[in-house]
């Protein structure tokens, strides 16, 4: 019989630090191993990759590093205990016929098809939890959603520490009651997309440090405090209200062992753009983002509807990328993206976890 080693805990980390998942290329098993090297915890992103890709980033991690590290995955409509009911909504279908048409002429502007939308798509659900049960990776995180207390206890049994992203009390409450070993608390200053247990929901304008204290009272697990955190200042003052550690996402954008395409870097630092948004214009669920052309034109009229706007805007992306034209790429960030600069990501845990 094989043995199960112990599970991790946030204590076991050397420095209070997270490096946040970020589907789309950012989030390299460079980066997770350079995370966790550095004494804190590297996390892949599992969200719209196929499993055996996942697959091969979890070796490529154990090959760098003989630490802990975690796997995010996003759950699916079907899946999501918060949000259960029929996958394909008639009323979101006919909103997003509607956003097929307004989305035709940059369509054509980038010389490419909208494809078909599928709104029962789960992103390899089944395939990717049996593929954790399998890899037993030492964390595994969930986002969009909550997953049932069985698949909690399903990797739990194979010693993996589960974790839940919470937009607010009754989430890391409903949470907490699935099993959750850990939360991740997302503040409204998150780069990247809201982790909110339901698409159409709209998350909390409360700052971070008061979302956490009131989650810290609200619940007695380990919490991971995310959204905005840019100095230690920042990373102080959320410790300060109950917080065991910081999740940054923003700041590792630009570091050396990013995937973070060209076009991307360039925007981050470029002084082009000057503020982030909210919108559900890329993928249907709101996200935090630089304000480029793409969001002036479609935030009004994006419906919430995901996965579908994200499977219609994904070739417009990949071409404006390639193009290497930001104003149709989704630049996720949080406010304080100007900090993103060129350097290891150690540079970054030690700035932030050690001033």
């Amino acid at each position: 019989m094989t043995s199960i080693a112990p599970r991790f805990r946030l204590s076991d980390l050397s420095v209070p630090f997270v490096g946040a998942p970020m589907a789309g290329g950012p989030s390299t098993p460079a980066l997770a191993a350079a995370v966790t090297a550095a004494g804190g915890l590297g996390f892949l992103a599992a969200g719209n990759r196929p499993a055996e890709r996942v697959r091969a980033d979890v070796e490529q991690v154990r090959a760098l590093t003989g630490g802990p590290f975690g796997v995010n995955v996003f759950v699916p409509q079907a899946a999501n205990t918060a949000a259960p009911g029929a996958a394909v909504d008639p009323a979101a279908h006919r909103s997003v016929a509607a956003y097929r048409d307004a989305l035709q002429e940059t369509a054509r502007d980038y010389g490419v098809e909208l494809p078909a939308t599928d709104p029962a798509d789960d992103d390899g659900w089944a395939a990717k939890l049996e593929l954790l049960e399998q890899l037993r990776v030492p964390v595994v995180s969930f986002t969009f959603g909550l997953p049932a207390a069985s698949v909690l206890a399903r990797l739990a049994a194979v010693g993996s520490t589960t974790s839940v992203t919470v937009t607010s009390v009754p989430e890391a409450e409903a949470a907490a009651r699935a099993g959750a070993d850990l939360l991740t608390v997302q503040g409204p200053a998150a780069g990247g997309h809201r982790g909110t247990h339901r698409t159409e929901d709209v998350a909390g304008e409360e700052p971070l440090a008061e979302l956490v204290a009131a989650v810290r009272a609200a619940v007695d697990l380990p919490l991971v405090a995310a959204g905005g955190i840019a100095s230690p200042a920042d990373a102080a003052a959320v410790r300060a209200a109950g917080a065991d550690a910081v999740q940054v996402g923003t700041l590792l954008l630009r570091t050396h062992e990013a995937g973070t395409s060209a076009a991307y870097r360039e925007a981050l630092g470029s002084g082009r753009y000057r503020e982030t948004v909210v919108t559900r214009a890329f993928s249907g669920r709101l996200a935090r983002g630089l304000r480029n052309g793409f969001i002036d034109r479609y935030s009004n009229i994006a419906p919430a509807a995901y996965p579908e706007v994200n499977q219609l805007t994904k070739p417009l992306r990949a071409a404006a990328a390639a193009a290497g034209d930001p104003e149709a790429i989704s630049l996720w960030a949080g406010p304080a993206f100007a900090a993103a600069r060129e350097c290891p990501a150690a540079d970054v845990v030690a700035q932030i976890v050690v001033g």
